[in-house]
């Protein structure tokens, strides 16, 4: 089989193999560094790192979202979160909010310019993920969504298609 100049070669019959199976994951590794760095201009204009980025962009995704359900979305520790909270909200971009019907619960908000960042921030990820996906086709971004999925335990699958669900 033979491929076009600057495409990749197609997956082996024998996937399972070895070879293939490190493939995978070290794009794996290759695409997130990259999408991730992406961002990381505005983020240090900000002051900012990447803890910030995510923590901003699951508000965002998420208005009134629990500190609990943050937590959980991310895999960190109360304490980790709290540093990171603590410095979105001193430095204006996130709020916090009693629940309504549990006044024991913290919901988060993204202020005004948290929105403005988190919006110039997507931006950079949008534009590179446009790219990606137009080049790949629409067969492969559902292939790609399918074996992203398939590596998530079935709680974080069920947090990743609500966050899909509010999309609708």
């Amino acid at each position: 089989m033979s491929t076009r100049p600057g495409q990749p070669p197609p997956a082996s019959p024998l996937f399972l193999r070895e070879a293939e199976i490190r493939r995978g994951i070290e794009l794996l590794f290759f695409g997130h560094a990259q999408l991730m760095g992406s961002g990381d201009a505005l983020l240090e204009r900000s002051k900012l790192g990447r803890a910030h980025h995510r923590a901003l962009y699951f508000i965002a995704r998420s208005p009134g979202l629990p500190v609990g359900d943050l937590m959980a979305l991310l895999g960190v520790t109360k304490q980790s979160l709290g540093r990171v909270l603590g410095e979105l909200e001193e430095r204006g971009f996130v709020q916090r909010e009693q629940g309504r019907q549990d006044r024991r619960q913290v919901l988060l908000r993204l202020t005004a310019s948290g929105e403005a960042l988190e919006t110039e921030l997507f931006a950079a990820f949008r534009t590179r993920m446009i790219e990606a996906y137009n080049e790949a086709g629409p067969g492969a971004v559902g292939g790609f969504w399918t074996v992203l999925e398939k590596l998530l335990p079935e709680d974080a699958l069920e947090r990743a298609r609500a966050l899909t669900r509010d999309d609708r």
